[in-house]
């Protein structure tokens, strides 16, 4: 005798051919959703924008610089250093070889103007800095780097001499191979991994495939539109909200069809029509997939409120892939199930005679429910004992900003020619610390910055100047005396090169202090450049950390009491899911160290909190809505217990899915998607396994049906004593 009841088998009102051609029409309407977004994978990277100046907010002081930049050097270019080194003084042959270097370089496509050769102090190194067009009129900056490289490595500068191409223009090019391979080989390792995860799962050949093929449907769509939207310039897309955009939509859609199919599975246990079940799983999964993808989306768009731009636009990017999740996992896999039946669970089909292989209480949930039964006090205790102790490491995160040149992992030419050029020249050189400043105030400005320990010497814009500048102060004598500095609208651009490398924290440092220093002379003085660039996106980052936070907490707390109907058992899942993401933050912290990656991008612990948050929450609502009905039908011990068993095995599925594919985010050599893919999917697999298998349903067996206040299932009398244990008839599913 089964342990359910069969579905009603009266006679569906459907008729039979719309029967038929519903799950039709919605799989070819899919196929060429996929057909015409599958080909945009190959141009989204045309456009992706990795410019860190074009993420910062309006208002931020070095926005203001860059866009005035134009009235005095070219607004297009961006410099690219070439530093040559010998073990020893460089030889007359090198100089020659350099020499020639500097017009070849001069007459590459897309090469603006190419300094004179610059010898150290030292005698043994030497850097030309060349203007690079970054407008794209000439092709695109990782492309006219690499044909510098080409022709560097081609030059006959010696055996002993080194040569690297750094500086801003290279750690762009190095940056743009470092996401080269996020159309190929990222979504490679994602599917590759989820496809492994759904045959030992399903141990089926087919299912595995067809809810595969629905997160893909579900990107194609996500794509195309992201891509139009990109397009039109209505979105700013960066490589790593790809990146992030690729693994979230693929985890979430695989998520939402493992929700589905188990509900369909358990239907077709219960009556022989397809349709029937597929009504059944419509009706059961239709809810929580609706309620979980809406608190993502709604903690995605709470990253609107951002000032950092990079910011701002994940969240749009990330909602629109969430929305294509579940419009494929509500329609596609569904039709996709309608149309193959028990054939995609071949060769062990559920049928109404034999439901399940072994009763609820029965395997592994049926002992972790029957210690959660047992030992609810305990099991709650020491959870949370051991994720408050995981938590401490946050005690350790440093997530204040990472320099540039440590963006890409592993090998990098740019870092590389940044660390010669540090050790033979001053470490700004070629990339000054850009100031804007009235020209009255010239003078006070030009000593304000001389005076400021780490800046190496200051010099000023000059279009008379066949360099572009003239040295601070002016010294009549000097061949530049004659030329004076260029003024624009009454305001002239000094240019200080810092003896720290511009990525540093010393350089940092050090401009933060010059800041200080020309605003008290004049509020009108502006300080860009690329050190300043980091500092503002760094400063950014922090307040939408401290702004953001708390609004997702809120909202998503809202949309708990709604959807629950009950104050305490939203705050119970909110509480449990912070708890969770301090203890993912901290661990990861301690990993990250013991890994040497001390330091963590600011914008790291804001992405972790609104995915782990959000996703956490998602798999508590796959729990807790189960739970309320099951609490419904069965009182609160004895359906919060059904609820954990008969949840258990596909939600903890659904989060090793999730963590698989944010762990894919480690083969792009990113250090922020590395640092991201960490703490994600350590999170993840936190939640799943501990917060939502032994946390959660312990207190709720803790709490009782207070749990559910203030909605009638909060009236159930509690029975007096300790907590009481569930009895056999209703464990056993009766």
């Amino acid at each position: 005798m089964s342990n359910r009841a069969s579905l009603p088998t009266a006679k569906p009102r459907v008729p039979q051919w719309l029967r038929i051609l519903l799950p039709i029409v919605l799989i070819l309407g899919w196929l060429a959703a996929a057909g015409v977004g599958g080909p945009t994978f190959g141009r989204l990277s045309s456009v992706v924008s990795n410019d860190q100046t074009s993420f910062l907010p309006s208002s931020a002081e070095s926005t203001l610089v860059q866009q005035e930049l134009g009235e005095f050097v070219g607004d297009d270019e961006i410099p690219a250093i070439v530093i040559v080194a010998a073990d020893g003084r460089l030889g007359e042959g090198s100089l020659e070889a350099l020499a020639e270097l500097q017009a070849d370089i001069l007459g590459l496509d897309g090469v603006v103007e190419a300094s004179p050769l610059v010898p150290s102090d030292d005698g043994q190194a030497a850097q030309i800095v060349a203007l690079l067009d970054s407008s794209g009129a000439s092709g695109e900056v990782p492309d006219l780097v690499a044909e510098l490289r080409a022709l560097v490595a081609d030059a006959p500068l010696g055996d002993d001499v080194e040569a690297k191409v750094t500086g801003p223009a290279g750690f762009t090019a190095d940056i743009g191979d470092a996401f080269a391979g996020i159309d190929g080989i990222l979504l490679l390792v994602a599917l590759a991994a989820v496809l492994v995860i759904l045959v030992i799962v399903y141990r089926s050949p087919l299912l595995p495939l067809l809810v595969l093929f629905t997160s893909v449907a579900a990107l194609c769509l996500a794509i195309l539109v992201v891509f139009e939207l990109a397009k039109a310039g209505v979105l700013t897309l960066s490589g790593q909200t790809q990146g992030i955009l690729f693994i979230l939509v693929v985890g979430a859609a695989t998520d939402y069809g493992l929700l589905y199919t188990a509900r369909f599975r358990e239907a077709l246990g219960q009556t022989r029509s397809r349709w029937q079940a597929t009504v059944a799983a419509l009706k059961g999964s239709f809810e929580p997939i609706i309620a979980s993808g809406g608190t993502v989306i709604a903690g995605l768009l709470c990253l609107l409120l951002s000032d950092l731009v990079s910011n701002l636009q994940l969240g749009p990017v990330a909602a629109i892939g969430i929305a294509t999740s579940i419009l494929a996992g509500l329609t596609l896999l569904p039709a996709l199930l309608l149309a193959f039946g028990r054939v995609a669970f071949w060769p062990v089909a559920p049928t109404p005679e034999r439901p399940r292989t072994k009763p609820d209480d029965k395997g592994v949930w049926g002992a972790v429910s029957s210690l959660v039964d047992r030992r609810a006090r305990t099991v709650w205790i020491v959870t949370a004992l051991v994720l408050g102790a995981g938590a401490i490491g946050v005690t350790q995160l440093r997530a204040e900003g990472v320099p540039s040149s440590e963006f890409v992992v592993g090998e990098s030419e740019a870092r590389d020619g940044q660390e010669l050029l540090s050790a033979h020249f001053p470490g700004g050189s070629g990339t000054p610390t850009q100031v804007l400043a009235p020209e009255a105030r010239l003078d006070e400005v030009a000593d304000a910055l001389a005076g400021v320990d780490g800046v190496e010497s200051v010099a000023a814009v000059s279009e008379e100047s066949p360099s572009g500048t003239v040295p601070l102060p002016v010294d009549p004598a000097s061949p530049f005396g004659a030329f004076a500095p260029t003024v624009v609208d009454g305001r002239v651009l000094l240019q200080a090169t810092l003896a720290a490398a511009p990525d540093s924290n010393e350089a940092q440092e050090t401009v933060r202090e010059v800041r200080e220093n020309v605003h008290a002379i004049s509020p009108e003085v502006l300080v860009g450049g690329a050190t300043a660039t980091a500092i503002d996106t760094n400063d950014a980052s922090q307040r939408d950390r401290a702004l953001i936070i708390p609004i997702v907490l809120f909202v998503i707390g809202i949309i708990l009491m709604l959807l629950l109907r009950s104050i305490v058992a939203a705050a119970l899942l909110l509480a449990t899911t912070v708890l969770s993401y301090y203890t993912a933050l901290g661990v990861g912290a301690l990993i990250l160290q013991a890994l040497g990656i001390p330091d963590m991008d600011p914008s790291v612990p804001l992405f972790a909190f609104v995915f782990l948050v959000a996703l956490g929450v998602d798999y508590n609502i796959f729990l807790m809505t189960r739970v309320r009905e099951e609490v419904a039908l069965r009182g609160h011990r004895a359906g919060v217990l059904r609820g954990l068993r008969v949840t258990g095995g596909v939600i903890t599925s659904a989060g090793v899915v999730l963590a698989a594919t944010f762990a894919a985010l480690g083969v792009i050599p990113v250090l922020f998607l590395l640092q991201l893919a960490i703490i994600v999917a350590l999170g993840v697999l936190i939640d799943t396994t501990l917060v939502r298998s032994l946390l959660v349903p312990a207190l709720a067996l803790e709490i009782g049906p207070k749990t559910w206040w203030p909605s009638q299932l909060a009236r159930e009398p509690r029975r007096s004593g300790e907590l009481q244990r569930e009895p056999e008839a209703v464990r056993a599913g009766a």
